[in-house]
């Protein structure tokens, strides 16, 4: 194969596009998705100075998806002195797993020159993930567990660190698994929070004000792209797979995804495209409803939350009272 572009021996053929691209034009299209992203979710406002930067807290954990997206944000706005930007390294306590991609990241952000910092289960939460597989109190798949205290970790510490962003690596394969998740749960209201989430659903809404509005430059590359581009530019990365994962129901559905990809390529984007737009009439409604917008502080740790008590707490009483 060729590439379209310069005719120079292809690196890859993206059957969902017809494209096939040689190492070069597959980064920089890479690159390019990347920065559109940025711009369309308007990432650096317009009032943004050197005097008074932006900050960006980059969930990095050492995986391909965090060490692309930190090497592509650097290389881009590295120099830019309108923009501040933290890595951010979450320890779950999983042996063998995140101790290696822990020298992943820390060998990353030296490279850049970034600053970097370490946080854990164990100290924050006062559990690590082994521990909680091992009693499950709930009866769920780990992710479930570990999702909800990583969100809690780095909501938390983009907020201490003074944030204007907060950005996590999830690609096209993350979000479109998380679309079908939901819609075959049938879970209206998680579809209204995944546009909550975005930075688009912040212009203008007090109800959001106490959260740091999240990013994910990365959503429209999918995750085999972004394992090549890794590659390529020979970027450090722990590669392995979570000791955890293969129990979760997001597993199964990253298997389905990939049969219905390899069968009718596009699927993903199609997915993406009418979730996004049905995840942002579902929030509307939400809203008139008047439903999820009262948030108080939690009575155990002081993160806002719905309830009460968070789900992060609850879980945590959960799990020492086996």
């Amino acid at each position: 194969m060729n590439c379209d572009k310069c005719g120079a021996d292809a690196v890859t053929h993206a059957a969902y596009s017809g494209a096939h691209l040689c190492e070069t034009h597959f980064c920089e299209s890479v690159e390019k998705r990347v920065r559109r992203r940025v711009r369309e979710d308007d990432l650096i406002p317009d009032d943004a100075t050197t005097e008074d930067p932006e900050t960006w807290v980059i969930g990095l954990s050492g995986g391909k998806d965090s060490v692309v997206l930190a090497s592509i944000l650097d290389d881009t706005f590295g120099v830019d002195r309108r923009v501040e930007m933290i890595a951010l390294t979450i320890h779950e306590g999983i042996e063998g797993y995140r101790d290696e991609s822990l020298d992943a990241c820390e060998e990353l952000a030296a490279d850049l020159d970034m600053r970097h910092e370490v946080v854990t289960y164990a100290d924050e939460i006062g559990v690590e993930m082994d521990d909680v597989v091992e009693k499950d109190p709930e009866n769920m798949a780990a992710c479930a567990y570990c999702g909800v205290f990583r969100r809690d970790l780095l909501e938390t510490y983009a907020d201490e660190f003074g944030a204007d962003k907060l950005l996590t690596g999830h690609n096209l394969d993350d979000e479109a698994q998380t679309a079908l998740m939901n819609f075959l749960e049938g879970d209206v209201q998680q579809v209204a929070k995944h546009f909550d989430a975005s930075i688009g659903s912040f212009d203008d809404r007090e109800d959001l004000e106490a959260f740091v509005p999240r990013a994910k430059p990365l959503r429209d590359v999918p995750e085999k792209e972004v394992a090549l581009y890794c590659h390529l530019r020979d970027i450090p990365a722990h590669m392995a797979e979570c000791p955890h994962a293969e129990e979760s129901y997001r597993g199964e559905i990253k298997e389905l995804l990939h049969e219905l990809e390899e069968n009718h390529p596009g699927t993903r984007h199609s997915i993406m495209a009418g979730y996004e737009e049905l995840s942002a009439l579902a929030a509307d409604r939400y809203r008139e409803d008047g439903e999820g917008a009262d948030l108080q502080e939690c009575a155990e740790c002081g993160s806002k939350t719905s309830r009460e008590v968070c789900r992060k707490c609850r879980l945590v009483e959960a799990i020492e009272a086996v």
